[in-house]
């Protein structure tokens, strides 16, 4: 008679919110029937929830420990960073040295963030409250009266930069202040891979806050005589006070794992990287142009159904539906889309959307079980 087959053994390379949900996944939809082991270079998560209450205020920052949720996930961590990938072996190399062997790996490393000019504010996932209630505090004193907010061509977050103008607009508008705001965003905007809804939706917030609205592919800042935005090719230029810019993202290379010019991962509808067996890539390391923390959750409950059906769980795996990438980017009906800005405790949403989405199930499930402390 036969034993029963071993685990599948997972490796999961990254602790952000794809890594996160995928752990928490697996554990749900195969139990016992996989070992995981999650690799990230830092020990803990750290995420920044803002309220509708009280947007942008200091000390917001939370962080949650990655040993300790592998832990109560049932999963070995490794404070490492993957280094290479020798896909015909099926064994990941680390940055301590160490080789580990996997049946099914899945790549969960994010992007890196590049400023798009230099001397300006960037925002990225990781951006104090601070920096940008600094910028709140000048235009509510009248030392910052005329402001854009510019978002890169290229894959990037383009929706938490619409988001960031109208928070700073009816923050003005609330305090009174004079403050002219500009969006410069490319064309076509990034938006309109998620259909022509988004885009109206977005336009229509961005009218209703009295924001202009500036297309350019490229912009590059003078200093002097005063500081100004030029937008290229044949755009205006802008007489600004600050600038806040989205990064431009670019994916972390890994030897062993092919990667199309901006460093990122291309993916079937399976979240399988092409080309290569037992690999699985998810979120912002992906080849998708359109990054949100809700497209990122969906590509990892996806990768972890497809995994945890090849361990033999009864789990019927689902493709990533792009006709549905609005609905996961969360964008609401509501006015200067607070519902996409609103967090609490029980969440990671900082730009997670908050209802109706079908994504995060299983990480928001243990957070509210208690998973709060560091690693």
């Amino acid at each position: 008679m036969g034993g029963r087959a071993s685990p599948l053994r997972v490796l999961i390379v990254g602790g952000g919110v794809a890594g996160l949900e995928t752990l928490t996944a697996l554990r749900g939809l195969a139990g016992d029937l996989v070992t995981v082991t999650l690799i990230a270079p830092e020990d803990e998560f750290v995420y920044s929830p803002l309220t509708v209450e009280r947007p942008f205020s200091v000390g917001r920052m939370r962080s949650v420990g990655l040993s300790r949720m592998a832990q109560d996930a049932g999963a070995a961590f490794v404070a490492a960073r993957a280094e290479d990938v020798d896909t015909d072996a099926r064994i990941v190399g680390l940055s301590s040295g160490e080789r580990i062997e996997y049946d099914a790996l899945v790549l969960a490393v994010g992007a890196e963030a590049i400023p798009p000019l230099e001397y300006v504010m960037t925002w990225d996932d990781r951006s104090h409250s601070d920096m940008v209630g600094g910028l709140l505090r000048d235009i509510e004193e009248g030392y910052t009266k005329r402001v854009a907010v510019v978002i890169p061509a290229g894959p990037g977050w383009p929706l938490r930069g619409y988001e960031l103008a109208l928070m700073i607009s009816q923050h003005a508008c609330d305090m009174s202040a004079d403050l002219e705001l500009t969006v410069v965003e490319p064309d076509p905007p990034p938006l309109a891979l998620a259909g022509d809804r988004a885009v109206q939706l977005v336009a229509a917030e961005l009218e209703r806050a009295q924001t202009r609205v500036v297309s350019a592919n490229q912009v590059s800042l003078e200093r002097e005589p005063q500081l100004a935005l030029v937008a290229h090719p044949s755009g205006p230029t802008l007489r600004v006070d600050r600038v806040l810019a989205m990064p431009m993202l670019r994916g972390r290379a890994i030897d062993g794992i092919p990667a199309d010019h901006d460093g990122l991962i291309e993916v079937d509808a399976h979240c399988r990287v092409t080309g290569l067996d037992r690999v699985w890539a998810v979120g912002d390391c992906t080849s998708l142009p359109l990054k949100s923390g809700g497209l990122s959750a969906e590509q990892a409950d996806v990768a972890a159904q497809d995994i945890a059906a090849r361990a033999g769980a009864a789990v019927e795996p689902r493709s990533f539906n792009p006709g549905r990438v609005e609905e996961f980017l969360g964008l609401p009906a509501g006015r200067y889309l607070e519902q996409r800005l609103a967090a609490d405790e029980r969440g990671l949403t900082m730009h997670l959307p908050t209802t109706g989405v079908p994504v995060l199930t299983y990480l928001q499930e243990d957070l509210a079980a208690g998973w709060r402390g560091r690693g």
